[in-house]
């Protein structure tokens, strides 16, 4: 490791460098899939395309998309380009509708991703003597273990808290003297406010950033979760299908997540229409993973909704950056005709000096779409009178309608009582029958 970079001769390498390294990986990808894959066989042949078609990375448009149902029509097994045998390790999405999406790993799969999720560490400026307080969920789910194999690739020192029981984070945070936390960002809230309700001195903690994901999250929560626990706040990009954490991470300058584009090869397009859309415009990522051997996606529709940026980083890596998503086209409500995403009421109640505790209530009263806004008070609000606590959810109002285009019933409720999540945090409940 050499200054802050994990691998400085990828991380920083040339552009034509990396169109080398994908153009060989991808030729590779096609080739495995279109031998081991009946799916990608079945789609290549209608696309007449033969493995030889695909010379270089700019090629990769030629290919077809592939998406969550496609995991979903072939579960468990049916994507894999390696025998069963082959696998070191079977993980699968944290998905709360049908069948989980299962996704495996070979040996060489398993060390990749580790370093993909050590660079993460690194571009969070983390170090070899670090301890890493890793508070995602193990098990199925790919976080925890994510960072926990990435700590220990880096050669610092991995915490396998996982999620659950704060009050014992917030001791071990104390007692060890964690350096970086990593979580999802909603649980890094309660982990904040639960160091404030126990009295506890922010700075007091050893611990300077935190590594954060799973979830979309918007700058002013980040500035909230900083000033909270007293650190620099990061966003880590991954998804099960694609690797888990590590994917892609911000680095100091959080101007951007850049992407480990050696192994993952990042697009952007029109989610209708599916054309290839130019640097800055936002679009659906799309992902194929040219380092991978058990499940090699081929163009791998996210639904995350972001833009990517090729420009020159201050922080000297070449590695291409995504903007931070702003939602998910699968998160996207569609009210009244009006497209809106949980991000946005965020933003505006942030703006507003209220707590990111709200759930967002949908329904439809006949043919009329309702959104009604559940904030929770701040501990200075509760003892307002009704009369002011009416004049801010109307000012909530008027702010959401400016923002949405539509209007939206405010209310505000008790402070904790919107359960708090120890993963991703349930946002939305639509009770529409759509």
């Amino acid at each position: 490791m050499q200054g802050n970079y994990f691998q400085p001769e990828l991380e920083c390498a040339s552009r034509e460098v990396l169109h080398y390294i994908q153009s060989k990986r991808l030729r590779k990808l096609v080739e495995r899939c279109y031998n081991n894959v009946p799916l990608y066989k079945k789609r290549m042949d209608e696309f007449g395309i033969l493995p030889g078609d695909i010379k270089d990375i700019d090629d990769v448009k030629k290919l077809p998309f592939t998406t969550k149902q496609d995991l979903r029509d072939t579960y468990p097994f049916g994507l894999f380009a390696v025998p069963r045998e082959e696998l070191a390790r079977i993980h699968a999405s944290s998905g709360t509708t049908g069948k989980q999406t299962v996704v495996g790993y070979t040996k060489a799969d398993i060390d990749a991703w580790a370093v993909g999720a050590a660079r993460s560490i690194v571009m969070a400026g983390g170090t070899k003597a670090d301890l890493v307080h890793v508070s995602y969920g193990y098990g199925l789910f790919t976080g925890g273990l994510g960072l926990h194999y990435g700590a220990e690739k880096l050669g610092a020192t991995a915490i396998p808290v996982s999620s659950g029981n704060t009050k014992r984070q917030v001791q071990i945070l104390q007692d060890y003297g964690s350096d970086i936390i990593c979580c999802t960002p909603s649980y890094a809230m309660y982990i904040g406010e639960t160091v404030r309700d126990m009295g506890i001195d922010p700075q007091s903690l050893r611990v300077r950033a935190g590594i954060f994901g799973a979830e979309p999250w918007t700058d002013e929560m980040r500035r909230e979760i900083e000033r909270l626990l007293g650190i620099k706040a990061f966003d880590i990009y991954g998804l099960s299908e694609i690797a888990g954490p590590g994917v892609a991470c911000e680095c100091y300058l959080q101007s951007g997540l850049h992407i480990n584009e050696d192994m993952f090869y990042p697009e952007i397009i029109d989610p209708d229409t599916g054309e290839v859309l130019p640097d800055g415009t936002y679009g659906e990522l799309v992902f194929t993973c040219i380092g991978k051997e058990a499940l090699p996606l081929m163009r791998y529709r996210t639904r995350d909704i972001c833009s990517l940026d090729h420009t020159p980083c201050e922080c000297g890596r070449t590695l291409v950056r995504m903007s931070k998503p702003r939602g998910r086209t699968d998160d996207m409500l569609i009210i009244r005709g009006i497209n809106v995403f949980p991000s946005q009421i965020e933003s505006v109640l942030l703006e507003l000096g209220m707590d990111p505790n709200y759930q967002l209530v949908v329904d439809r009263v006949g043919n009329l779409d309702t959104l009604e806004v559940q904030v929770e008070m701040t501990e200075g609000m509760f003892s307002d009178t009704v009369r002011s606590l009416e004049s801010i959810e109307h000012k909530i109002g008027n702010a959401l309608q400016s923002t949405l285009n539509i209007v939206a019933k405010v209310r505000l409720l008790e402070p904790k009582s919107i359960p708090r999540s120890e993963g991703k945090a349930k946002r939305v409940i639509d009770k529409r029958k759509l």
